[in-house]
């Protein structure tokens, strides 16, 4: 893994209106790695990723890949090779899912970048059920499939960071460790994914490093091997069955 920095926050304030979510939030994501946040329904985890994307105005330093971002638009962000998989996917349900797949790859177009068409051959061979169904609407796939596609969609645009908010949410367990093994896969490529989960076990599990968000701040950090072990994330993440949210499976 690369020890160069290419996220690095520090004293983040975001919110909705006059309701602050994030407090003073910092957080670092080195190349090549892995790095999770977890918390509760309502810490701030989805907050988060919409001020890093620029979805959400924000308060603090902001850098990536050693520039500073705070400024500068969703789109330039798109352009600097930040992408987000967000929550609800938000596909295009009456487009066929190689169309959904083909305007992932905008940064790669604008880029003029004119072998952007060999990483639609990559996310067919990262998921050999999208290749079938790539002529199929994309309002017609299961649950999982449609997690495929908006990640497929996402990798399009070749990210230096990807971001996944909660990809595991709602699916059934198979579909989820699928979901996890094509993270696992993505690591090799080089790529630095921030992921927020619920499922915490599953996403300490894969990640390098570990945040533990409660109420807009970052109580607990440090590498996620050690907070996988550690006797206060057992208790209140790692219970049972390691799953705080009672969601509807989908396969």
């Amino acid at each position: 893994m690369s020890q160069e920095l290419l996220l690095d926050v520090s004293d983040l304030h975001a919110g909705y209106g006059k309701a602050e979510v994030l407090s003073g939030l910092a957080l670092k994501a080195a190349g090549g790695s892995v790095v999770t946040v977890i918390g509760p329904n309502g810490a701030g985890k989805s907050t988060l990723l919409a001020a890093l994307m620029g979805v959400l105005p924000a308060r603090g330093a902001l850098r990536f890949g050693g520039e500073d971002i705070g400024r500068l638009s969703l789109e330039q962000r798109v352009m600097r090779g930040i992408a987000l998989v967000p929550e609800k996917r938000e596909l295009f349900g009456s487009m066929a899912v190689e169309d959904n797949l083909v305007l992932g790859a905008y940064r790669q177009m604008r880029l003029r970048n004119r072998g952007w068409r060999g990483e639609l051959d990559r996310v067919y061979a990262l998921f050999p059920r999208l290749l079938e169904r790539r002529t199929q609407l994309a309002g017609t796939l299961s649950g999982g499939e449609r997690q495929m596609l908006a990640l497929g969609r996402a990798l399009m645009s070749q990210p230096r960071l990807l971001m996944l908010d909660e990809p595991s949410l709602g699916l059934a367990p198979l579909v989820v460790k699928e979901i996890f093994r094509t993270i696992e896969q993505l690591r090799q490529t080089g790529v630095t994914i921030l992921l927020v989960e619920q499922n915490a076990r599953a996403a300490l599990a894969v990640a390098d490093h570990g945040y533990v968000l409660e109420t807009g701040e970052v109580v607990l950090q440090g590498p996620a091997r050690e907070l996988a072990g550690d006797a206060r994330i057992v208790e209140t993440y790692l219970g049972a069955s390691g799953r705080s949210n009672g969601t509807t499976q989908d396969a």
